[in-house]
């Protein structure tokens, strides 16, 4: 089934004819990015060569999708700005509250148990505004949207920073939060600045034990977590053209994990075969009619140093199977390191538990690599010595993997197949012992591995690696183990080889699926009720946010000097504060437990100026706001890495901080901040970071003459009287300081549609 067709069609009608227009006003050949940029400009935006990296430009997105975390807040500030129906095609995905603990069919029942409000409120909401709706069970958001939804040369936008997974199939798909997504959803235009573009040419072909996974672990490795900040990262070459569709998926994933705003590949007959395989011949035989204009033009492959802002040269054909970790997802070790490596930095050795699937690793081919190894494992009468699961991504896959024999193979070596949901990949894993913190190591096919990312553990070791190798470690229990080069002793005493894992890009006999999870939503949702009970813990509506009051800030305390890597998984967790995603006062519980405050080094422990006291973030801020004082957040570079959650950004709203002053931002995170009606402040000289003390009442001067490029004065009051005057940055544009000034974007949106 093809959702959508007539959008596409429409799209592809328009297609040839802003390409030509974009490529004439630009005057030199386009990369694929830049097609899709120029062919998705707002009506309103004019057509002329935008800077990279420097012009704010208002783009008109095909789609919009978003998950249930996610989902609850911004369809909660959608309905506030007045609308009857979703202005796009728009989707909501029930994946991110679903607990792995026993198995896939008693999780997802206990989900259904506890969740059972909100996924009705979802429901309800998405019946009402027009939404389709994929219940829980139907899978993983990103990979439900490459079976469904995504096509070639489509703009996307979604609530989850893997959005970018559909880039796979040659969209430009975008992470945002919820009021990026409102914006859209409510008929406006949705803002990005122009982004740098990364080439990258695959050479060669993948061979052996090396997937496309380590491709992604490998840019990661060159570019680290934020080189990818603020640029679009285009695939190209030979080794692209050889790549499977899904492959091409799981490497647009992960550059979420550079901080790249998407990734993306020019079309092919691999995209061609997946969209037939998945039921979408229409919208291959529509992008076959103008496939020339669905990937860069001739001349920019050819010299591609003349087009791309910076150039990557990956050769498959040497490319070396990697694992990315621990703690963060750039610290690329080549496996043939990684017993040196682990000696060198003291790394537990011993494998506890493999995992594989979710939104990143989850495709028929994935599944099929990874078998292939288990059926080795029985044949070659080898014990698996540690915990292996499987998290499919879709009902689709799942359902086909099972007809075709695959889950069978995996139950003869012991493993557990989890719910079609995000599970361990985003902290909602009930493993037994994590509690008692002790030092291991698990490996994983996801894509994140922050600290208490996965089990809530601090000391869980986690590394990145591709379903195979993560099935040979499991196998082997040994992160050491190089399944290219080393044996393992069988049951018998003897010792075995594991062959290079083989499988198929596409189900041999098609794709099958009883119930994908899909409710469409009622055509006139006028007499829809949604129903937020007024005494829930789950679910509350939202109050506008207090517009700006005209004058400088001054007095504010300092909340936190935030120390080091401080991603959205540390400003606002998720993990068992998944059940509190729709309900903001409740989850501003967590605001910032994660940080490191560089006064003390620990966690959720900071100085409330007003008694002296130590106490937790959120109640030493709750007792600023009680006394009517404003705070201020202080951070390191890269601050609100990670997920797109707006939460992130609400939490401190909500509870009085006013504004966050780093030395540099991800860049959904400073947009969500933006959005908030927050004040998203850099350094003007990172030194000054150092200025900062522990007593400061700190004031923003400037703010009523705020003018897009002009900076900030902060005024530090140290406690012994003296104080430092510094300067703060912004990348505020004219739009974005009205939104400053009104208190929220979405508090503009409501005075436009009451207009």
């Amino acid at each position: 089934m093809t959702f959508d067709l007539d959008m596409i069609k429409k799209a592809y009608a328009a297609f040839p004819d802003k390409i030509n227009a974009a490529r004439q006003t630009l005057g030199k050949p386009l990369t694929l990015s830049e097609k899709i940029l120029y062919a998705h400009l707002h009506a309103d935006t004019p057509l002329k060569a935008y800077g990279r990296g420097k012009d704010y430009v208002d783009f008109a997105p095909d789609r919009v999708a978003m998950q249930d975390a996610t989902a609850q807040m911004a369809l909660l500030q959608f309905m506030q700005a007045g609308r009857k129906k979703v202005a796009v095609p728009s989707t909501v995905h029930a994946d991110h509250l679903i607990q792995a603990k026993v198995g896939a069919d008693k999780d997802l029942q206990e989900a259904i148990n506890k969740n059972n409000e909100v996924y009705n409120f979802l429901a309800s909401v998405s019946n009402k505004y027009g939404l389709g709706f994929w219940k829980p069970g139907a899978g993983i958001i990103h990979q439900v949207v490459l079976e469904n939804y995504a096509f070639p040369g489509g703009m996307m936008i979604g609530t989850d920073s893997h959005t970018v997974n559909a880039g796979g199939l040659g969209m430009l798909a975008i992470g945002v939060g919820g009021a990026d997504a409102v914006d859209v959803m409510a008929g406006f235009a949705w803002e990005l600045k122009m982004p740098k573009l990364i080439g990258v040419k695959l050479t060669g072909k993948l061979n052996g034990w090396t997937s496309a996974k380590d491709v992604i672990l490998k840019v990661a490795g060159i570019l680290t977590v934020k080189g990818g900040t603020g640029a679009i990262v285009e695939y190209f070459g030979e080794g692209a053209i050889s790549m499977s569709c899904t492959g091409k998926g799981t490497i647009c994933n992960m550059g979420a994990e550079i901080g790249a705003t998407t990734s993306t590949f020019g079309y092919d007959e691999s995209m061609e075969k997946y969209l037939r395989a998945t039921g979408r011949a229409d919208v291959a035989d529509l992008a076959n009619g103008i496939k020339e204009h669905l990937t860069a033009d001739p001349e920019v492959y050819a010299n591609p140093e003349q087009y791309f802002d910076q150039l990557i040269e990956i050769d498959l054909n040497t490319l070396e199977p990697h694992l990315n970790g621990p703690f963060t997802p750039d610290l690329a070790t080549p496996v043939s390191k990684m017993k040196e490596m682990a000696a060198q930095n003291g790394w537990p050795t011993k494998v506890e538990v493999g995992l594989i699937g979710s939104c990143t690793n989850s495709s028929y081919e994935d599944i099929s690599r990874a078998a292939s190894l288990a059926k080795q494992a029985v044949d070659k009468k080898l014990k698996t010595k540690a915990q292996f699961t499987i998290t499919p991504g879709s009902e689709q896959v799942r359902f086909t993997i099972e007809k075709d024999g695959l889950i069978a193979i995996f139950d003869q070596i012991g493993a557990n197949v989890f719910a079609n949901a995000c599970g361990p990949c985003i902290g909602q894993w009930s493993r037994e012992g994590a509690e008692k913190g002790e030092k291991n190591t698990i490996v994983h096919s996801f894509n994140r591995n922050f600290a208490k990312r996965a089990d809530g553990n601090p000391n869980t070791y986690a590394f990145v690696a591709s379903p195979e190798l993560v099935t040979a470690l499991a196998i082997a229990g040994d992160l050491t183990f190089n399944p290219l080069t080393d044996t393992l002793v069988n049951e018998e005493g003897v010792a075995v080889k594991l062959d290079p894992p083989t499988g198929y890009e596409l189900p041999p006999n098609g794709f099958s699926v009883e119930d994908a999870g899909y409710q469409a939503p009622a055509e006139d949702g006028s007499n829809v009720e949604v129903i937020v009970s007024p005494t829930s813990d789950r679910l509350q509506l939202l109050d506008s946010f207090p517009a700006w009051e005209g004058s400088d800030i001054k007095g504010l305390k300092l909340l936190i000097k935030a120390k080091g890597k401080c991603t959205t998984d540390h400003i606002s967790m998720a993990g068992p504060w998944l059940r509190f995603r729709g309900h903001l006062d409740n989850i501003s519980n967590n605001m910032l437990i994660g940080a490191v405050n560089a006064f003390n080094e620990k966690t959720d422990n900071v100085k409330n100026q007003l008694t002296g006291e130590y106490g937790s973030v959120p109640a030493t801020q709750r007792a600023y706001k009680a006394a009517g004082i404003g705070s201020i957040v202080v951070g390191d570079e890269n601050y609100g890495e990670g997920s797109s959650r707006e939460h992130a950004a609400m939490e401190p709203r909500h509870l009085g901080v006013r504004a966050v002053l780093v030395k540099s931002f991800a860049r959904i995170h400073e947009t969500n901040l933006k959005k908030q009606g927050m004040l998203a402040l850099t350094f003007a000289n990172k030194e000054d970071y150092d200025k900062i003390q522990e007593d400061d009442s700190i004031d923003i001067l400037g703010l009523t003459s705020f003018t897009p490029g002009k900076n900030l004065q902060i005024v530090l009051n140290h406690k012994d009287g003296s104080t430092d005057t510094i300067e703060a940055a912004h990348s505020y544009n004219a739009a974005q300081i009205e939104w400053f000034k009104e208190g929220a974007a979405l508090n503009i949106i409501k005075k436009q549609q009451h207009a």
